[in-house]
């Protein structure tokens, strides 16, 4: 069994330049660092998320690890730095936690 975790954030259409910026930047330093979480990103084209909404995701083995992920991207100053700076541009977003099924 395995677990995704999903950041789910709608941005400002008019501040989309500025928001996929600074996304690029969070890439930049999950691609650089080995204890960072690597995710995937989707840019929302049709479904119930509006198309200026961005979703970053990532699966974990299990639970304990993905807690474990949580807690690094909330006590990590870069990161800190970078949300302060992206958040004025985030209209409404929500964290998302699933459990894979084998059936």
């Amino acid at each position: 069994m395995a677990f995704v975790l999903r950041f789910v954030q709608e941005y400002a259409v008019a501040e989309r330049e500025r928001f996929m910026a600074l996304e690029a930047r969070f890439a930049e330093m999950e691609r650089r660092r080995d204890d960072w979480p690597t995710g995937r990103r989707l840019q929302v084209n049709a479904g119930p998320d509006p198309t200026n909404a961005l979703i970053w995701e990532a699966e974990f083995a299990t639970l304990a690890e993905l807690n474990a992920a949580l807690e690094r991207i909330e006590a990590d100053p870069e990161h800190a730095d970078l949300f302060a700076q992206q958040a004025p541009c985030i209209t409404r977003a929500r964290t998302e936690i699933y459990e894979t099924l084998d059936l």
